[in-house]
Order: C-alpha cells, then structure tokens, then sequence
C-alpha cells in the first residue's frame, strides 16, 4: 500500500467502524420489505409473534446457523444489546477488510522478475543497456 493511500483506506475504515459500532444500533427494528410481505393475512401482537391468520410466515423456519456465534446482529454471550450489536458491526467490518485485503494483497502487481529488463507489449524484453539496443537490427517496423 502506497503511503498516498493509506489515510484514505484509514479514513475509511474507520468511518465503516463508526457506522458499524454505534450507528448500527438505531437502526428501525421494524420488519423490512420482505418481513412485512411475508406476515400479510396474518394478525401479529406487539411483539411481532402470529397470532392468528394465515401467511407464508408460518413456515419459517430458523436457518442453520441461527445459533452461530454472531446470529442474530449480535454476539452471542454479551448481556448488553447496545454491546452485543455494535461489536458484531465492528467484527464484521474487521472481518470483511481483513478478506478484502488479502485478496487485493494476492492480485496485486508484482514488479518484473530480473531487475535488468522490463517486458514490452509484445512479450519480449528490453535489455536496460542502451549499447545493446544499438547492436541490434532494428525490422522498421512498429
């Protein structure tokens, strides 16, 4: 990573840490969308429990890892919900920089491998001395 960069990815993660840690957790705890499509025909109490009808959301089931350690926007194990949300934002934002990272740390360009030549487009090398370049026939064409 360029020092150019640097306090732009910094910046940047940490307005992602902020958002994630404190933000996340006045987030509308309503249903979204999908939530509130799929309770459509059926009666909900206050705490968003069925309570008569019928809907697609009675079919629910809990997906397979609902008991993960951060199911649920938190982590399992922390009392404290303004905790709990936040330090899941925070390791989920940790975590997925982590990943992008490295996958930008594999794909990144590598300089050539001889210190000596530099490839040109048409795949072959250019020798760094300017006698050999004189030495050699040139075709005319480019």
């Amino acid at each position: 990573m360029s020092k150019r960069h640097r306090p732009f990815l910094l910046g940047g993660l940490l307005v992602a840490l902020l958002l994630a840690g404190v933000v996340s957790n006045y987030a509308s705890s309503h249903p979204d969308g999908l939530d509130s499509s799929l309770l459509k025909g059926c009666t909900v109490n206050a705490d968003d429990e069925i309570t008569g009808g019928s809907c697609p959301a009675q079919q629910a089931k809990d997906h397979e890892l609902a008991d993960s350690p951060l199911a649920d926007y938190g982590v399992r194990g922390i009392g404290n919900d303004f905790v709990s949300t936040g330090l899941s934002g925070v390791l989920g934002v940790l975590l997925t920089f982590a990943f992008g990272g490295g996958l930008f740390w594999l794909a990144r360009r590598r300089s050539p491998a001889t210190p000596g030549a530099t490839a040109d487009p048409a795949g072959s090398t250019a020798s760094a001395d300017p006698a050999d370049e004189a030495a050699t026939p040139s075709t005319g064409t480019r």
